[in-house]
């Protein structure tokens, strides 16, 4: 060897000037993947801090690399040839034979345990690949980190994809110390310091921090690049102004590379490494928001230049440059845009449009974007009734965002009333079942309002825009409705629409406590369901009738109905209603003085919604439970679940009073009866601890709760219990009480970093992902023991 370098170890890691943020979790998988295969690939989007992570995990590992560690930036390479020579530098190796660079590396590793960290290979890939492949087969004691849009693509390569910062949800940010656990909202807080050092997240702000980290997708460098601007305007001005996102965001670090100096030099960047086919699809991607699935990308993107064929092979190379993030769900693989790279695909699509010489490229993908969906939903509706609810309705959710987008373009588009009125009534259970109530009940009246003459559309509009007004308590809109609804069923002879509203009717009758009325209403609807052969009309009116007769104490009747409904969702494999029937079982077992059995029939159909999410089924069947514990005397429990069930109304604007007096009483004597034990204070404190920030979250705490004991109910299996250390229940109850984990440390009087840790195993151990579940479970532990001491 003749370097004069020789036994020096190569240590050359960039020394970092700003703190690092999070990602402690990912800097340990690094470690452990680096330990597991000797290259590792960091990849993703452009600023979603590859390099600082690569530098930090590599610091953190330096130890295990005898022969050290070193940084090699590509950023300022050019030619591929020069790569073997870039890495010689960066190892301080002087050379003064006439081997090639990779000889004269080979000699300098060949017995040393050396970690090199190869960053920005994107633009040399090729070039990268083949340096990486011939140093590793000719080193074994050397491992490669590298940094990339794009995989290099060799035998042995693990790859790691670099998610954005963790961000909150603009829509259930509950207070400013809750921001603290995002790490998005720490570098925001950590960067803006810089610039003023009394800057904090408060009530007054913690909503535009929550929408900037949402915009900005948890981009590191785009929430550093919108940090700068905070020395002119508030963080209020600077989320307004994130539609002009390319131009706002810029003012980078001026040692910073240049594509890094502004977001859209940095996603120009990623563009320029795309082939002519990959930049198309990119813009023609831009038109779905949110995530997408293949068969929707195949479905609206393929033709004018795009082979449908050779979609899936485009779409792999975007994922595999990082433009396109992959989310799997339930078995399969969605796509998504993070909104920045959404929104410059866009502004490409909008180039594009009229280059050829043709007009309204725009206009016609979003057009066929609309139609996709419409048939997507008209699909799902028509198999309602079978064994496919749950996969449809969990299809519909995940397709939400673009769903609003095809409502959109429908009731924006003056000449088509009928496609605005198709998709809104293919869409009603994601409007009353999903819990999209208000969402749904607007668009229903803005798709009503679109002018043209198409009766049989308008027709099932109105009668789902009833439905939606009668969960939300707004029985004079719903019945104007119906009326219309009733007027024109009878000058078309709809007998199916007049099925519909017959049974509607008996809804609003049952909610407002006029049980004879609805009886009769959902008799005379039924007659026509069954005559028409509409088995979803049979099966909603069945248990509506059966709640009915059970509150009008016709019990023989009303458990007569609810096995004939079982009977017909058996034969179906529908699961839905057969939950809503099981709830009415439940409800009349518990009047007649069983609640063991109301309690083990109630808990079956609770169990059913887990694949629905469906939060006034889940509210009205946790309310039930409730009630049951509080007759068994389990009043803390009770409380518990009221608050459980509580915040499930609350979340989709609604009470049980909408449900009808006979419901709204029984909750009035619950809440009675717990106050009655242990005062308004003790109310209030179990309705607290019982709230859940989701509907999976309530079913899951009201299923956690303790069932009847055997001598109580005739025998129920005891629910598992995770146990944790000593100190992690200590730190589990200093969560519950809302302290942060700075606040923790200081309490217990150790280190930040051992919280931390603390928290994310007491997270692991109970299944949890936030810190609210695990109040809610230090709650329902707490009430546990009350209520087995008692």
């Amino acid at each position: 060897m003749t370097s004069t370098a020789a036994g020096r170890p190569a240590g050359n890691l960039p020394i970092a000037v700003t703190s690092f943020i999070g990602r402690r979790r990912e800097i340990a998988e690094v470690r452990k993947r680096l330990s597991e295969s000797r290259l590792v690939t960091l990849t993703g989007v452009g600023g979603v801090g590859k390099t600082r992570l690569a530098i930090e995990a590599a610091a953190a590992a330096r130890r295990a690399f005898e022969g050290g560690v070193a940084m090699v930036d590509l950023a300022a390479v050019e030619e591929g040839s020069q790569v073997p020579q870039a890495v010689v530098n960066a190892l301080g190796l002087v050379e003064r034979s006439t081997k090639p660079p990779l000889d004269k590396l080979v000699d300098h590793l060949a017995r040393d345990q050396v970690l090199i960290v190869l960053d920005n290979c994107e633009h040399l890939l090729d070039a990268c690949a083949a340096f990486v492949d011939g140093l590793l087969r000719r080193t074994p004691g050397v491992r490669v980190l590298a940094t990339s849009r794009r995989i290099l693509g060799i035998d042995g390569e693990h790859l790691f994809a670099v998610p954005p910062l963790s961000i909150p949800d603009p829509q259930r940010t509950s207070s400013a110390e809750a921001l603290d656990q995002y790490e998005s909202v720490r570098l925001l807080v950590d960067r803006a310091r810089a610039l003023q050092p009394t800057f904090a997240i408060t009530e007054d702000n913690r909503v535009a921090a929550a929408r900037l980290c949402a915009q900005l997708d948890g981009i590191p460098l785009a929430i550093e690049l919108a940090v700068t601007r905070l020395r002119s305007l508030s963080l209020d001005q600077l989320v307004e102004r994130l539609e002009e996102r390319f131009a706002l965001l810029t003012g980078g670090s001026p040692a910073a590379q240049p594509r890094q100096q502004t977001l859209r030099a940095l996603i120009d960047w990623s563009y320029s490494l795309c082939s002519p086919q990959e930049r198309l699809l990119w813009a023609r991607l831009s038109v779905f928001v949110g995530s997408f699935d293949l068969e929707a990308a195949e479905g609206i993107c393929d033709g004018d230049g795009l082979d449908r064929s050779a979609i899936l092979d485009l779409l792999d190379r975007l994922v595999a440059q990082s433009i396109v993030v992959t989310e799997p769900r339930a078995g399969m693989i969605r796509f998504r845009l993070l909104e920045t790279i959404r929104q410059y695909g866009r502004e490409r699509l909008t180039e594009l449009d009229g280059a050829d010489g043709s007009e309204g490229r725009v206009a016609q993908l979003r057009l066929r974007h609309r139609d996709f969906y419409l048939r997507r939903s008209e699909r799902s509706a028509a198999v309602w009734s079978g064994p496919g609810q749950a996969a449809g309705l969990a299809q519909l959710r995940a397709d939400h965002g673009n769903l609003r987008a095809a409502l959109e373009v429908s009731v924006a588009d003056q000449g088509s009333p009928r496609a605005a009125l198709d998709l809104m009534v293919a869409l009603r259970h994601h409007w009353y079942v999903d819990g999209f109530l208000a969402e749904g009940r607007g668009w229903l009246d803005r798709a009503l309002a679109v002018p043209g003459e198409v009766p049989d559309a308008r027709l099932r509009g109105l009668w789902v825009a009833a439905w939606v007004c009668l969960l939300q308590g707004d029985w004079d809109v719903a019945y104007q409705r119906l009326d219309e609804c009733d007027a024109l069923a009878a000058e078309r002879g709809d007998r199916t629409a007049t099925a519909w509203s017959r049974s509607l009717r008996g809804t609003g009758e049952l909610f407002r406590g006029h049980l004879a009325e609805a009886v009769a209403l959902f008799d005379e609807a039924l007659e026509i369901f069954r005559a028409e052969d509409t088995t979803e009309g049979v099966l909603w009116a069945m248990f509506q009738l059966a709640i009915s007769l059970s509150h009008s104490g016709d019990s023989e009747r009303a458990t007569a109905v609810c096995r004939e409904s079982l009977a017909i969702s058996e034969s179906l494999g529908e699961q839905l209603c057969r939950s809503y029937t099981m709830w009415v079982l439940g409800f009349d077992t518990w009047r007649h003085g069983d609640p063991g059995e109301a309690d083990r029939v109630t808990r079956d159909a609770l169990s059913i919604q887990r694949d629905f999410h469906d939060p006034v089924g889940v509210a009205l069947m946790i309310e039930l439970l409730a009630w049951i514990a509080a007759s068994r005397g389990d009043v803390v429990p009770a409380a518990g679940l009221l608050g459980a069930a509580g915040s499930v109304w609350e979340d989709i604007g609604t009470a049980i009073l909408a449900f009808g007096p006979p419901l709204a009483e029984h909750h009035d004597a619950c809440v009675a009866r717990v106050i009655q034990a242990v005062g308004e204070a003790g109310l209030r404190d179990s309705l607290q601890a019982g709230r859940q920030p989701t509907v999976e979250q309530a079913i899951a705490y009201a299923l956690r709760r303790p069932a009847p004991s055997p001598a109580a109910s005739g025998g129920s299996a005891d629910q598992e219990t995770p146990q944790l250390t000593r100190r992690e229940g200590e730190i589990a109850a200093l969560v519950a009480r809302g302290m942060s984990n700075r606040a923790i440390a200081a309490a217990l009087v150790i280190s930040p970093r051992t919280v931390d840790g603390h928290v994310e195993r007491i997270l692991a151990k109970l299944g949890f992902s936030s810190r609210a579940q695990v109040a809610a479970w230090v709650a329902g532990e707490r009430d546990a023991r009350v209520a087995g001491r008692r």
